[in-house]
């Protein structure tokens, strides 16, 4: 394995409960907002629902049902959704907008920067999310995250687990698969990565469903499992 893992330039990472906190942080500002605009809803509920709505509206998009959309014109369909399902009225469209760019400003698990800052001492760190460039520059701005490379499904109009988001990535940073990691907290994303040719590693976030819901990651045959990204770089080699 050690002589595979020499091959490796960059990591790409998934973004949404891999590297950011997106549970804690839009129940947080949810209840910030309900606050200011006086709506007493469960916002973990709320958050959860929003979550949930994010794979099949991807789906409607792989299948043609939708047109291609970035992940903020999905969540905003998701959003409007749920709005009218928790029965919240009277947002203006600004107040609506705002909302929707939580996704924008999600924070990091408490591993996340310091893990980053040494992983790319050796290796380009890079996103490879199905957020949009948008949000994923705007949450690496507001989150501190300290990436070498921006890289987003949205640049090939896919989503994933579609390998041409995987192969693209590689295409793009001018490598082999082989000589690229995906980085995910998800089984699914790791498998699609490994069929195009990725090495995979696979840290688990037990909480990104909440600390009620905390869930066991199904095994999945990574070339690494870590608990969290500093002990990816120890599994590496940095120190």
């Amino acid at each position: 394995m050690q002589s595979t893992l020499s091959k490796i330039k960059a990591l790409t990472f998934d973004v949404f409960g891999t590297v950011v906190d997106w549970y804690g942080s839009i129940v947080a500002e949810g209840e910030k907002f309900g606050d200011t605009h006086n709506i007493d809803i469960d916002w973990a509920q709320f958050a959860l629902k929003w979550r949930a709505g994010y794979g099949p509206a991807m789906d409607k998009v792989r299948r043609g049902e939708l047109p291609w959309q970035n992940i903020d014109a999905l969540h905003r369909r998701i959003l409007d959704d749920l709005l009218a399902e928790f029965k919240i009225v009277g947002l203006s469209e600004d107040d609506k907008d705002h909302l929707n760019r939580v996704w924008h400003r999600l924070k990091p698990w408490p591993d996340a920067i310091s893990g980053l800052e040494r992983l790319r001492r050796r290796y380009i760190v890079a996103t490879l999310s199905n957020g949009n460039v948008a949000l994923l520059t705007n949450m690496a701005k507001f989150a501190g995250l300290p990436w070498d490379c921006i890289l987003s499904a949205e640049l090939t109009q896919h989503y994933k687990p579609d390998p041409e988001v995987y192969q693209t990535a590689a295409d793009l940073l001018a490598l082999s698969p082989n000589e690229v990691m995906m980085v995910a907290a998800h089984p699914g994303d790791l498998r699609a990565a490994q069929a195009v040719g990725f090495q995979t590693a696979l840290v688990p976030r037990p909480l990104e469903y909440g600390p009620d819901n905390t869930r066991e990651v199904t095994a999945h045959l990574s070339d690494i499992v870590a608990s969290d990204f500093n002990e990816l770089a120890d599994l590496l080699g940095i120190t």
